[in-house]
């Protein structure tokens, strides 16, 4: 079955950053990468690339940074007070939090600490790099009722009997 809108895809990555460098590899971790084609779960510039593929097939994809995680945006770094953090302990160059901003939740990262000011970057960590992604598409299924509802995948452990039940017709 080939990948399209509203199907479930299982599939393992290497992501590699614009200077070679590995930065991320799915093999490392105890499952292969699960997400809901067509639901934004993954950035979009991969999506389209895995669109037509099927279980089995084996590619490299470039991306651009606007294909990936958006080109960095300075007025996304701001300067807040450190009474924002709490009396919580130190802070430290390299920390991570998430913070209420006008769209919601997003994170930020310390990016340096003064005696009353903090530094924050609410870009994403990857922005504005160009990213090579080496992909193995391991499985693709229709995606349940339940999980279009969600859209997203449910973990594992959704009995058989209760995922057919709830197939979209």
């Amino acid at each position: 079955m080939p990948i399209a809108l509203q199907q479930v895809v299982s599939l393992h990555y290497t992501l590699y950053g614009p200077d070679g460098r590995l930065l991320d590899d799915s093999r490392r971790r105890d499952a292969p990468l699960r997400y809901l084609h067509g639901h934004d779960n993954i950035v979009a510039g991969l999506e389209q690339a895995l669109s037509g593929h099927a279980p089995g097939d084996r590619l490299t994809v470039e991306l651009s940074p606007g294909q990936a995680y958006g080109e960095r945006d300075e007025a996304l770094i701001q300067d807040v007070a450190r009474s924002a953090f709490g009396q919580g302990g130190e802070l430290a160059t390299g920390m991570r939090f998430q913070a209420q901003g006008p769209d919601g939740p997003r994170a930020v990262t310390i990016v340096a600490v003064g005696e009353t000011q903090v530094t924050v970057d609410a870009n994403h960590p990857l922005a504005g790099q160009a990213l090579r992604y080496e992909l193995e598409v391991l499985d693709v299924r229709s995606a349940t009722r339940a999980e279009l509802a969600k859209g997203h995948p449910l973990e594992d452990g959704v009995e058989p009997a209760q995922v057919e039940d709830r197939k979209m017709p």
